[in-house]
C-alpha cells in the first residue's frame, strides 16, 4: 500500500514538472517582437562651418521611424548622395545634424557659382587627364595643384630637354567637378560621368589667365594637396625636364655620345652604356 503511494507520488511529481515545462515553452518570458519600420536618412558626421562644400566622407546614415522623419529630411539614397555631393551648405552643421532639402544649394541650383566664389574670385572649367582626374580621388572642395606637362619645340634642343613639366597653379580649390555644376540639381549620376574630363576651380582674374595659356600647351592634370596644407601662395617649383627624370636621356648629353644601350645588368638592374 505505502509503495503503490509513493509511486502515485512520483508519477503525479513528473507529470507536474512536464506540464511546467511545456506550458514555459508555449509562453515565453519575452517573446520576440518585429523590429520597427525606419527610414534611412543623411546626415553630417563632423561639425562643418558654411560655406563647406560636401564630400561623400561627410555623409552618414541615421535610421529613424517614419513618425520621427521631418518633412525636408533628405533620404540615403544613392541619387541623393550623388546629387549633394559637391553641394554648399548655407549655415553650420553641428555634428549628426540631418541634411534638410533647404541647407544647401547644389550645382546646377540658380547662383550656386556666386554663393560659391569668394570675392574677387572667378571660376574657370579646365579638360584634365581622365586618369589623375578620376572621380573618387578628386572632391568638390579638394584643394589642389594645377600640372602642365609639354612637348618643347627646337632646333637645336636636346633630347633631354624636350619634355617639361611644371606647376601652373598652387592651392587652388576645386568647386565643381565633370557635369555636376549644370547637372547636379537632377541628381542623375551614370558610369558616363564615373571619371572626372572637366574640373572646375576657383582662381583669380590672372590666374584664370594663365590657365587659359596652359590649356593650349599640352596636357594638364591635377594633384591633390593635403588637408593639413599651410594655405596661401607658395612658390613654385622650378620645371621638371626628361633629362632629369630619364637617366638614358641624360646620357645622351655625355660629350661624345651619340647614343646608349640599355640592357639588364647581371645585378638585374638596368645599365645604361654609350655606343
Amino acid at each position: 500500500m505505502i509503495l503503490r503511494l509513493v509511486l502515485f507520488i512520483v508519477l503525479a511529481v513528473g507529470l507536474a514538472g512536464f506540464g511546467t515545462v511545456a506550458w514555459i515553452d508555449m509562453h515565453p518570458a519575452h517573446p520576440h517582437k518585429k523590429a520597427a519600420p525606419t527610414i534611412a536618412l543623411l546626415a553630417t558626421g563632423k561639425a562643418l562651418p558654411p560655406g563647406t562644400l560636401l564630400q561623400p566622407s561627410d555623409f552618414i546614415v541615421q535610421d529613424r521611424p517614419p513618425a520621427q522623419v521631418p518633412a525636408d529630411a533628405v533620404r540615403d539614397t544613392p541619387a541623393n548622395r550623388a546629387s549633394y555631393t559637391g553641394a554648399m551648405i548655407r549655415r553650420r552643421l553641428s555634428a549628426g545634424a540631418l541634411l534638410t532639402t533647404d541647407i544647401a544649394i547644389r550645382p546646377g541650383d540658380h547662383g550656386f557659382l556666386a554663393a560659391v566664389l569668394q570675392p574677387g574670385m572667378r571660376a574657370v572649367s579646365v579638360g584634365v587627364d581622365a586618369i589623375t582626374g578620376a572621380a573618387g580621388l578628386i572632391w568638390p572642395g579638394d584643394h589642389v595643384d594645377l600640372l602642365l606637362t609639354q612637348n618643347l619645340v627646337g632646333a637645336n634642343l636636346p633630347p633631354t630637354r624636350k619634355v617639361a613639366a611644371e606647376t601652373v597653379l598652387s592651392d587652388v580649390r576645386v568647386i565643381a567637378i565633370d557635369q555636376r555644376l549644370v547637372q547636379g540639381a537632377s541628381g542623375s549620376h551614370t558610369a558616363a560621368q564615373s571619371t572626372a574630363r572637366t574640373v572646375t576651380l576657383e582662381v583669380t582674374p590672372e590666374q584664370a589667365e594663365q590657365v587659359e595659356v596652359a590649356a593650349h600647351l599640352g596636357p594638364l592634370s591635377l594633384i591633390v594637396r593635403p588637408s593639413e596644407a599651410p594655405k596661401g601662395s607658395p612658390s613654385k617649383p622650378p620645371p621638371v625636364f626628361s633629362g632629369q627624370v630619364s637617366p638614358a636621356l641624360a646620357a645622351l648629353d655625355m660629350p661624345g655620345q651619340t647614343g646608349i644601350t640599355v640592357f639588364q645588368g647581371a645585378t638585374g638592374k638596368t645599365e645604361y652604356h654609350p655606343q
